[in-house]
């Protein structure tokens, strides 16, 4: 395991590798959802491939990385996770995008297709929401905080089963101790984005993951977005939410590693 920081444009961007350290081996890159940071894919690396690079980052305003002041565009978190996975050599790399990660997934695919072979486009869309709802949740988030916003944001995340049990807390904790500028900062960027052209123009293995409780990227809007990429293949989970690698660990690894194999990844 190797933690380090990595400086794009004055930003200190905090990324950790797990797996072997190596940049020949397959790799896999992770891009977490607005109100996590890269511990969101804990649960399902003890059920990853061993031989494997896995690298996963905190976007700006998330995590152990610098929060400037908001807002942020999604040329930015885009640059941001390319300056990553140029510091850690990254070619031909799988890389796994959940919610606003894959926002940044398609971005990156389109920009340096030699950094991405395949992508996963989990619990994410082209364009996620509208104008009018991000402005919504930014007010929210400078009038009362991001504890103003928790309660109504993990019933979008999780399925009614998982919100009566004792984990609900702990990823409650998690949202909120996301500064506010940051996910502030990250809001905007996700408003400002509608990526439905040139997602219809990549040409590379892609799978979609959805979840059938998700009530922050339905599985139909899911859908119509892995169906912009000719081949794809589209997965729908069943009772779970937007974040399905917290929900289900091992089933969404399964997706992962079937992927990874049929892609001829490892």
């Amino acid at each position: 395991m190797q933690e380090t920081y990595i400086d794009r444009g004055g930003v200190r961007l905090f990324a950790r590798v797990d797996g072997v350290d190596d940049p020949k081996a397959p790799t896999v890159v992770f891009a977490n959802s607005l109100g996590t940071n890269l511990h969101l894919w804990d649960l399902i690396l003890p059920h990853l491939p061993k031989g494997i690079r896995i690298i996963r980052m905190d976007k700006r305003g998330h995590g152990k990385s610098d929060v400037p002041p908001a807002p942020y565009t999604m040329g930015a978190l885009v640059s941001d996770a390319e300056a990553v996975c140029d510091a850690f050599e990254v070619r031909d790399a799988v890389f796994v995008g959940l919610s606003v990660g894959g926002l940044i997934a398609q971005g990156l695919a389109v920009k340096r297709m030699d950094i991405i072979r395949a992508v996963v486009l989990s619990n994410t869309a082209a364009k996620i929401g509208n104008q009018k709802l991000w402005q919504d949740r930014i007010d929210g988030v400078r009038a009362g905080g991001l504890e103003s916003l928790a309660d109504g944001v993990m019933e979008r995340w999780f399925s009614k089963e998982f919100r009566a049990g004792p984990e609900l807390a702990k990823w409650r904790a998690h949202l909120v101790s996301t500064a506010d500028e940051g996910y502030i900062g990250v809001s905007a960027a996700i408003a400002g984005t509608d990526f439905y052209t040139p997602t219809s123009g990549l040409r590379l293995p892609a799978l979609g993951i959805a979840g059938s409780e998700d009530g922050a990227t339905p599985p139909d809007l899911v859908r119509e977005t892995i169906d912009l990429i000719p081949g794809s293949r589209f997965e729908l989970m069943r009772r779970v939410g937007h974040l399905p690698c917290v929900e289900a660990p091992e089933a969404y690894a399964e997706l992962l590693n079937d992927f990874l194999k049929q892609t001829g990844h490892v």
